[in-house]
């Protein structure tokens, strides 16, 4: 069972499909999902903080409760996916709850009406 906050390892394909590289992700389904379905709902989690838009947020150890990050590590929570619970390769970290909270209000601003008026 996969759980809420969760950071699981997927493998990833690349884009010639010719192989796939293992990533983790965040589970931000609510465990009623996780338990009903055969997918979870994902946000990317990254050791590349080149990349840094609104959406993101930094994390290291001191926002888990669970393991341990090999290195400093970006939130992507503009990277929302739903993934089959099969591919999981393992669990290994959990995020708090403080850290789950900021997702939740990075994916609600992703999600907020516009006025398309000052959209560029």
């Amino acid at each position: 069972m996969y759980n809420q906050r969760d950071i699981v390892l997927i493998p990833i394909p690349f884009t010639d499909l010719s192989s796939n590289k293992k990533r983790p992700v965040i589970i931000v389904s609510n465990d009623n999902y996780n338990k009903s379905n055969l997918d979870i709902v994902v946000v990317a989690l990254t050791s590349n903080l080149i990349f840094e838009n609104k959406y993101c947020i930094d994390i290291d150890n001191h926002n888990l409760e669970e393991g341990k990050l090999p290195q400093k590590s970006r939130i992507r929570c503009d990277k929302i996916y739903t993934l089959s619970k099969n591919i999981v390769v393992k669990k290994f970290n959990k995020v708090n709850k403080e850290t789950y909270e900021l997702i939740k209000q990075k994916i609600s601003s992703l999600l907020e009406l516009t006025d398309d008026k000052n959209e560029s």
